[in-house]
Formats: C-alpha cells, structure tokens, sequence
C-alpha cells in the first residue's frame, strides 16, 4: 500500500452524549465540536459483547458498538452502522481498552469500517487494526482533509510508528506481510552479547529470543521474538485457525505444535449462562466450540479440555498456564489480554489477536514492540484484609495510569512487600497489567518461584544468574509504594481505575451478587483468603446475608483439590456459599454469578468491570476478603470493618 489513500464513508463520533449518538444513527451527519465530549476508554468489553462473539466471519459487521454506553444508554443496535453507512469512527483516550478480542476490529471492518481516529489507543488493539488492514491514527486533523475531498497520503498512518508495523499496514495487514518474508525456523533461546549496557530482565529475554537475521532490539521498536508457548481459548482458536488457514492453506504447516496449547474454558458454562439460554445463542456457542475442537483434533497440540460431566473445564488458561507450562526466562503468548499472568513467574507473557497467533502458529515467532520498563518498587508490608488486588487498583487510580501513560510499557514489580508475596499473590499483580494498559507484567524469579513450581508440578528450576534486572538498568519511570499505607480498596462500578478506599464509601452500598474466582481470584491463596472470611463468619452464626447470593468458582481442578484437601468446602457450605467448577464463568458474562438485570449490584473479585463485563447491573471490584466480607454483610464493607462490628 502506497501513494494516497481516498476513505469514503460517514464519520460516526462515539459521543458520550446520547442524543448525538441517536442523531448520527438516524441519518445525520454532526460536526466535531457538536460531538464532545468524546467517549474515553471505549472498551473492547463495549465494541462487541462477549454476547455477541459467537461468530467469526463478515457476520461480526452486524455487531460492533452494540454494548458502548453513550450517557445512561446504549444506543447502538444491530445493524446500525453497517446500515448508516459509516466509514470512519471517532473516539476519545484509551480506545481499545481491556480485552485482546480481535472480534472487535473485525467487527468494525465487517461492518465499513477502514479508520479510526482517536486521542489514544490501547496497545492489542491498534496492533490488531494494524494486521487486518484498518488503519488508525491520533491526528484529528485528518477528518477536516477527508471531508475536504482529499486523497490522504499513507505516510500520514505511518507517522509515530515502528519500522515493523509500518511495513505491515503497507502490507495490507500481517499475513500479507508473512507470506512474502523469508522466515528463517526459530532457535533455541540463545545467550546476549557479552559486553551490553545494564538491561531490564524483560529486555534480555527478548534478545534472547530474537528471530534470527534480527537487528539488536530496540526499545521503540518492532521486532519478531520465538515463542517458548503459543496458546489460544475457545473463544479464538476457531478464529485464528480460520485466519491460518486462509493464509496458508489448508493444513497448515505448524511449527513446534508440541508447544502449542488449547484450552477450552472461557465457554464452558454457557448452558448455566442466563442471557446464553435467554437470548438462544447456544449455536453460536455450539459453532465456536466446533472450531476449537477441529483444530485440536486436526493437529497435534497439547490441550485442556471441559470436565467428563460438562460441568467445567481442567482449568483457566492462564492459572494453567502458571501451574504446569511456563518458566522462568521463557517466552509465552496467548490470545487473552491477561496473559501476563505467567509472568509470575519471570517470563515475558503477553496478549496477542487471533492473527498474530495464526502466523505465530506457522512461523514460531510472533511480533513485539521492544518495549520500555516501569520500576513498580512496593515496600513495607500490607496491613491485615489488604492483597495485591488492592495495589493494582491504587496503581489504576493514580491520574498518570489513568491518563494511558503506561500504555504499551512492562511493569516490573519489586522491592520488599513483592518478595513476601507467594507466587499466586504475585500473579495477582501481573494479570491486571491488562487493566493498567501494560505489555506485560513480571516479577524477578526466586526461591519461591522455584519451590511454587516444584509444588504444583514437580520440577526441579535452577535460576540462572542473567535472571534479573542489572544494576543501573534504565526505566521510563520507579512508582514508589508504601505497602502499609494502602487499606482494602474497591474499584466503582464502570472501569476498573474508579479506584476508592472501602473506608471512604459515604454511604451504605447493599449487594445482590458477591464473586470470587477468575484467573485473577480463582488461586490457592485467593482461595485461602475467602475461606479465613467464611471460617470466622461462621464460628459467630454467620451466613450469607439473606438477598445476597456468594458464588466461589474455582481457578483450576487442582485449586478445588487444594480446598478439599484443607476442608474449605465445608466451611463454604456451612456459610452458605456455592462453588462453581473452574471456568471463566461470571468474568466473562458466561456462567453463575452473572447478574441478569440492571437493578443488581455484585462485588466481585475478577479483573475489570467494564459496562456489560458480567451483565447488566454494576459491578464494584474488590479483594477476596472484602468479596466474602460483603457477603456476610450483605452490603459493601472490609473484613476489618466487618470484624469490628462483631467484636
């Protein structure tokens, strides 16, 4: 793609106000200035709701915008702007945010789409225009020259962008782009250069894993790394198939496909999910789950399927990930936003779209922007009823993370109250990266690293010495924390950097729904957390607040038989609590703990609550201790609080 570019189409502005919103969508054609404010943090969760991902293909062109809140309303219904005959959408900071679904600039361009203009874009998300031929950029100027008349010169989607994503958007999108690259086969993680400036750890496993013929990384810059561990869900392998396939036929040449995993579990528990049932889209489900199995059973990857009586998966991917594949200095892709979850663990673990995974399916490497480093230094130590949960939604309060200026960056966590963690509280920091806007999260591996692996799989670790940032390594910025200053901490309902202290709520706040589990709240200390809540509930005569409803759905099969094995679950009964096999479940609005209507409020313990995340009604998010304390409460309160009341 050179020369000029001539974009046709109607300018849809995603508004906050719903009136402009419903005058766009009945024909009318508004200025800029009349569209403001422009809606921020457009989520991913809001272009296509996890109810209406139950296809792959130019069906997705009747869906996108169907969940994206303008005021009090949603405005946008099927069909509408595929109808309206919109080329070009406008948004506000952050747009993107959340999920690493492809389906949802898929959804965009099925629907006319070839543009966006933004003040800012979370990182998945332009990476994913970029591969599939929507172009995007941060200069609204662009829309006084399109409606001008005037052809826009390619350079201008060019500007700010690394060599690599430029060669790729000429290209048309990634698979054009791979299909003329000569790709040499991926080599085993080689050591750096012996003489180098002080470097992050993240930095070295990158040149580590380079692709060979690559220039030395820089940060900035796009490069091709080899992938230790590829892996995709149910909601994306059909997907990603379907784009490898169409890329390079049918089958497909897998590189290493031992080291390829599929997991079926984010759609496992749709026969329990209200609007699934409700709104008969069990086909969609039905057809989703097909493809996924044709790939496993096409091909010969590793995979982790649905328990025997369907009533839940082996696991999460990303919890399974952790407990039995990644290692410390390895390289992990996933199509999940949460995949940094493993870096945990020391490695690099990052999200991917659906094409980026088909290529990295064929070729072994997949695309990264060398990314800078934030210093997340924690000291101190976290009073009793505060988690990392309540450290991650301090960070997602703080004006310059809301802001996006950590967009694309690593988060690096360390210092005194980091190294206390065990590896599942660990995790809890590095999975909601995603909700920072981070590339990835990690966590300098050590004994505890070593003696989590050897726990919950049996193998022997040996660190080796290049397994840590140098001395003198450069960061774009060191957060300082002071651990014992940061109390539990509730997230209100919209976006999870709401962020507000449970002590500062003005007044009562009563709970329909409180949820734990999910990737991020689904571990053995999480587990561990709720059951010491339950445990002293119960020696007083407490139970699960008439009108509320707790549900406790489990991470993995083997975080269920951790709680057996402890004798949890009869604590959980007798406080009248119900457990859900593992699964994404609720998190992903796909199972028990769902709400069903607008009137409802849950406290839940998962990652991010966006509009629509886990049905219609608002969702608070807290830590496990204040998910179980308020559920005894029947209203939002800390354990603490909670303590003091029965003291």
């Amino acid at each position: 793609m050179n020369g000029t570019i001539r974009l046709e189409g109607r300018v849809l502005y995603l508004s906050d106000n719903p009136a402009v919103m419903h005058a766009q969508l009945r024909g009318e054609d508004v200025a800029l200035a009349d569209a403001l404010p422009l809606r921020d943090d457009v989520s991913t969760d809001e272009i296509t709701p996890v109810t209406v991902m139950t296809v792959y293909d130019d069906r997705l062109g009747d869906v996108p915008y169907v969940g994206l809140r303008s005021g009090a309303v949603t405005p946008v219904e099927r069909g509408a702007i595929r109808a309206g005959g919109f080329g070009i959408t406008v948004g506000g900071h952050r747009y993107g945010k959340g999920s690493s679904r492809e389906s949802s600039p898929l959804a965009e361009l099925s629907a006319g789409i070839r543009l966006i203009v933004a003040r800012s874009f979370e990182r998945i998300y332009r990476q994913n225009c970029d591969n599939i031929g929507i172009l995007t950029t941060t200069d609204f100027t662009v829309l006084d020259r399109i409606a001008a008349g005037e052809a826009i010169p390619i350079d201008v989607f060019l500007d700010g962008r690394d060599r690599l994503s430029q060669e790729i958007i000429r290209s048309g999108g990634l698979l054009a782009y791979s299909k003329r690259a000569a790709w040499p086969r991926p080599k085993p993680a080689r050591a750096g250069t012996a003489a180098h400036k002080p470097r992050t750890l993240v930095e070295k496993i990158i040149e580590r894993h380079l692709a060979p013929g690559s220039a030395a990384p820089v940060p900035g810059e796009g490069v091709f790394i080899a992938a230790d561990w590829r892996f995709s869900h149910d909601y994306f392998t059909g997907i990603s198939a379907h784009l490898m396939h169409r890329g390079f036929g049918h089958p497909a040449p897998l590189h290493a496909p031992d080291r390829i995993i599929a997991f079926e579990d984010h759609l496992v528990l749709a026969a329990q999910s209200v609007p699934h049932v409700r709104d008969g889209l069990l086909a969609g489900v039905a057809d989703l789950t097909a493809g996924h199995a044709r790939f496993v059973r096409d091909y010969p990857v590793r995979a982790h399927g649905r328990l025997p009586d369907g009533a839940g998966a082996e696991g999460i991917c990303h919890a399974l990930m952790a407990e039995s594949y990644a290692l410390p200095g390895e390289v992990v892709v996933g199509t999940d936003s949460h995949t940094p979850h493993a870096g945990a663990l020391g490695c690099l673990a990052f999200g991917i779209g659906a094409t980026d995974m088909a290529n990295s399916w064929v070729t072994g490497n997949v695309r990264c922007k060398v990314p800078e480093t934030l210093r997340i230094e924690i000291d101190g130590a976290l009073p009793r009823g505060a988690t990392a949960k309540d450290l991650v939604l301090h960070l997602l309060r703080m004006d310059t993370i809301r802001a996006g200026a950590a967009i694309g960056l690593v988060f690096e966590y360390g210092g005194e109250a980091v190294r206390a963690m065990d590896v599942d509280e660990r995790a809890t920091l590095t999975n909601m990266v995603a909700e920072l806007g981070g590339f990835t999260g990690i966590v300098e591996p050590d004994d505890k690293t070593v003696a989590f692996i050897k726990e919950r799989r049996g193998v022997d670790v040996v660190l080796e010495d290049w397994m840590r940032s140098d001395p003198g390594a450069a960061y774009r910025q060191v957060i300082r924390i002071d651990a014992a200053t940061i109390g539990p901490m509730l997230a209100r309902p919209g976006d999870p950097g709401n962020g507000i202290a449970v002590a500062a709520l003005e007044a009562p706040v009563a709970v329909d729904i409180a949820y734990g589990g999910s990737c991020t709240a689904g571990k053995r200390a999480d587990f561990d957390f709720y059951h010491e809540v339950l445990a002293w509930g119960v020696e007083r005569g407490l139970r699960v607040a008439p009108g509320t409803r707790l549900f406790l759905q489990f991470g993995t099969m083997a975080v269920r038989d951790y709680c057996i094995d402890k004798g949890y679950l009869a604590v959980f009964e007798r406080a009248g609590a119900e457990t859900i096999m593992p699964g994404c479940g609720a998190c992903a609005n796909c199972g028990p703990g769902q709400s069903v209507r607008r009137d409802q409020v849950t406290v839940s313990a998962i990652n991010r609550n966006f509009p629509g995340r886990s049905g219609p009604g608002d969702v608070w998010l807290a830590n496990p201790y204040t998910v179980a304390a308020s559920a005894l409460a029947g209203r939002l309160t800390s354990f603490e609080a909670l303590q003091r009341r029965f003291a």
